[in-house]
């Protein structure tokens, strides 16, 4: 058995769930205790048997309940030193024995799952994206990308799912009313993926064994599951894989088990 599920995956919230036979897991908690505890119960699911958080970075969206969840349930938080410093207010909820470290490039094991941590190109402290692995299967998270790196692509290369940015439209971003420095930050270098990125490097990935994606951290104000839909698959077909895109399960939102790749999902997020 090997479940992911998106609790809550946006520019207000992210959260996700890994669970195997062994193991449950959550990597990030970007929304209130309350919210996470009921969208895990919707699963079948108790915050109580969760074996560890797993934090990407600092940024409020990503680590809103971690403090608090960690010291109510006595949950083990694992992320990189310069992430720790980086969120003080977080630790000091955490007792010292629940704040673990981990290296950006070292796996690391919890259980019967793997974690192979990779450095990610993002305005934050240290950030990073993950690999899990258990027995023959090979999953992906990876958001918050300002760009993707010839590095990046190699960690996701022969994943069979992954949980990609599909962030913002240009357009939509452009003609918003975010100020100009914000629009600067959000499609810079180290900001997020547009839609048409996700899907270049979606066509790509289908090369090395990808099956399955799940588009994540779509915003709210500049962007909307369909026409992230839309732009990554016509990138797809632009990039010569008209035949090959209808054997890619997209899942907009939601939960998936793997078992021979085969997907199903329930849909959570707000």
């Amino acid at each position: 058995m090997f479940k992911f599920c998106s609790l809550f995956s946006g520019s207000t919230g992210n959260s996700l769930f890994v669970e195997t036979e062994n193991s449950k897991i959550l990597v990030d908690a970007g929304e209130s205790a309350k919210k996470i505890v009921s969208a895990l119960s919707l699963i079948g699911i108790e915050v109580t048997d969760i074996d560890a958080i797993l934090v990407t970075h600092e940024h409020i969206d990503h680590v809103k309940s971690l403090g608090t969840l960690s010291k109510k349930y006595n949950i083990p938080v694992y992320a990189n030193e310069n992430t720790w410093n980086a969120m003080p207010e977080q630790q000091t909820k955490i007792l010292e024995e629940n704040q673990k470290k981990f290296s950006a490039n070292k796996e690391f094991e919890i259980k019967d799952l793997t974690f192979q941590p990779f450095s990610i190109p993002h305005d934050a402290a240290d950030p990073c994206g993950f690999n899990i692995l258990h027995k023959k299967n090979k999953i992906s998270i990876a958001t918050d990308l300002g760009h993707v790196t010839s590095e990046i692509f190699d960690k996701l290369s022969k994943s069979s799912f992954v949980l990609l940015e599909s962030n913002y439209d240009p357009d939509i971003l452009k003609y918003s009313k975010y100020p100009y420095q914000l629009k600067q930050r959000i499609a810079g270098p180290d900001g997020h993926l547009s839609n048409y990125n996700s899907g270049d490097l979606v066509s790509k990935l289908m090369k090395t064994g990808l099956s399955s994606v799940m588009l994540g951290h779509l915003s709210k104000e500049n962007n909307f599951p369909e026409l992230a839909y839309k732009t990554v698959v016509e990138e797809i077909i632009s990039n010569h894989h008209d035949l090959l895109w209808k054997r890619l399960q997209f899942i907009a939102f939601g939960a998936c088990q793997f078992k021979n790749i085969r997907v199903l999902f329930m849909r959570h997020d707000t």
